[in-house]
């Protein structure tokens, strides 16, 4: 899965500021009295938040289901001489050698999880490996998003001698996004197009609470993207902060 994502995911994310979104979910860690010293990212992707967090001296368990995100991130990580280790794992699979002191799973990865069953074993296994009143901080594309901006929509991303055509088709009845993405890169002169399929799933804040309780995680917060606000109607990506509390 993501495999040939994985080549061109991060010149599609060049507007994340990691940095700035790292310091924000260390905030929310200090606000709620628990800073982590060996955190879990799950579905760490390519790495860009395994490597931030690790920045501030933050011993990091990066795991993600695609091999090829993974090697991306351990050549990062390699190059900014920084010790993460990194764990090939679907999420709902989760199995570390371990608990972790703290937990995130961000940019909408859980959106990916499109079954309610599966997202309900995600967080039992990240409560499995969690310590007591430790939290857990992730962030969910919204319905609002899903509907009103992903929709049936299609957009052209172009990067230097990178062509995607990032196309979209909305389900209204099980709130799912089928998202198409057809690459097309310059060779010698010639343009050779890869293309990769997922689906997202926008889960409302009953179910996701109803989740989280079930797998002993109670929600202290819910933000609005990058504040410590109540979400917004017209809010694109929240971010839940959950505890383990049994």
């Amino acid at each position: 899965m993501y495999s040939n994502f994985a080549k061109y995911y991060d010149a599609l994310t060049n507007d994340v500021d990691y940095t700035a979104r790292t310091d924000y979910i260390c905030s929310l860690f200090e606000k709620f009295g628990r800073k982590p010293t060996l955190l879990l990212d799950l579905a760490c992707g390519s790495g860009g938040f395994s490597n931030e967090f690790a920045k501030r001296g933050i011993s990091v368990i990066g795991v993600d289901i695609s091999e090829e995100m993974l090697c991306v991130a351990q050549e990062k990580s390699r190059d900014k001489n920084l010790d993460v280790l990194y764990l090939c794992q679907p999420a709902q699979n989760l199995d570390l050698y371990g608990t972790v002191d703290g937990a995130v799973c961000l940019l909408d990865s859980l959106n990916h999880i499109t079954d309610y069953n599966e997202l309900c074993e995600v967080f039992i296994k990240v409560s499995l490996f969690l310590e007591k009143d430790s939290l857990f901080i992730f962030d969910m594309n919204t319905h609002y998003k899903h509907e009103k901006i992903l929709a049936d929509n299609t957009f052209v991303i172009e990067e230097d001698d990178l062509y995607c055509v990032w196309q979209n088709l909305y389900s209204q009845a099980d709130r799912t996004t089928e998202i198409t993405l057809d690459f097309f890169q310059e060779q010698n002169g010639k343009y050779e197009r890869t293309t990769e399929s997922f689906c997202e799933r926008a889960y409302t804040d009953e179910q996701i609470t109803a989740a989280l309780y079930s797998a002993g995680l109670k929600v202290e917060a819910v933000f609005g993207d990058m504040s410590e606000n109540s979400p917004k109607v017209e809010e694109e990506r929240i971010f839940y902060v959950a505890r383990k509390v049994e």
